[in-house]
């Protein structure tokens, strides 16, 4: 019988320093591997983390996606995460479960998750591709367009809660959040990656301006860095056409990385 094109056992656990546990699905396979960072609220289980898990099983290709804390079937309240935190589990991540270099995939917050992650192992990461990034966005897309009302219970709550269109369950922002946001920005100064950056953005994303990835582009220190605008494109680009298209950006970047190995 042959092995499904995505994990339908059991994710498996990575223990925290903390106590808690990271869920993941690891496919084995060959250099350089590829890591998937999820975004705000999602899991593993998304349609992008998926496709790319059925793409690198048929190339052969090792590949490794995961919860951050309190997302999906990791262990946490969600309320409890941070930019900080949730960097600190894909570096986890990378350390523990993955060999040799790595092409990270981010998605929204996880474009933000993987800049900030690329500059802290840049030995270890061979290439970035981006959908719809959304670096420092607690503070230029959250807090800059909160009033005065809202940022005064924020404040005084420590949390609020804001609709979602993504999930029946309201997003749940907390004080804490943008506080270590502040100390997470990447846009302020340059961010040290000197390796190839594929950056892909839709025109109609009302989540997430399509001008953040061309401000990340910007402040990259690679020489290597291409942004695609998708006319018509949504936040999520998870039709077939943009899901082709994302592995067409994954697989360029993990050629040009396997040259380089």
């Amino acid at each position: 019988m042959s092995e499904p094109d995505v994990s339908t056992a059991d994710p498996e656990t990575l223990e925290r320093p903390d106590g808690h546990r990271i869920a993941y699905h690891k496919l084995a396979g060959r250099g350089p591997g590829v890591v998937f960072l999820g975004g705000f609220m999602s899991d593993m289980t998304g349609t992008k983390a998926t496709f790319l898990e059925q793409r690198c099983r048929a190339d052969g290709r090792a590949f490794v996606r995961f919860d951050y804390l309190g997302h999906g079937q990791s262990s946490g309240r969600f309320e409890d995460g941070t930019i900080g935190r949730w960097t600190e589990d894909a570096i986890a991540v990378i350390d523990a479960l993955t060999e040799g270099p790595q092409v990270v995939v981010g998605s929204s917050m996880g474009g933000w998750v993987m800049l900030r992650t690329a500059a802290a192992r840049a030995g270890r990461i061979a290439g970035l591709v981006g959908i719809a990034v959304a670096p420092d966005f607690t503070e230029d897309l959250m807090w800059r367009n909160y009033d005065a009302e809202t940022r005064r219970r924020l404040q005084a709550d420590g949390m609020i809660e804001t609709a979602s269109d993504y999930a029946d369950e309201p997003y749940r922002i907390t004080w804490r959040l943008i506080e270590d946001g502040r100390n997470c920005l990447v846009l302020r100064s340059p961010i040290a990656f000197d390796g190839p950056v594929r950056l892909l953005h839709g025109m109609e994303d009302t989540d997430v301006p399509w001008e953040l990835s061309l401000r990340a582009a910007a402040a990259l220190t690679s020489q290597d860095v291409t942004v695609t605008l998708i006319k018509g494109g949504d936040h999520r680009l998870s039709e077939p056409v943009d899901l082709d298209r994302l592995w067409a950006q994954v697989a360029a970047v993990c050629s040009s990385a396997e040259g380089g190995i």
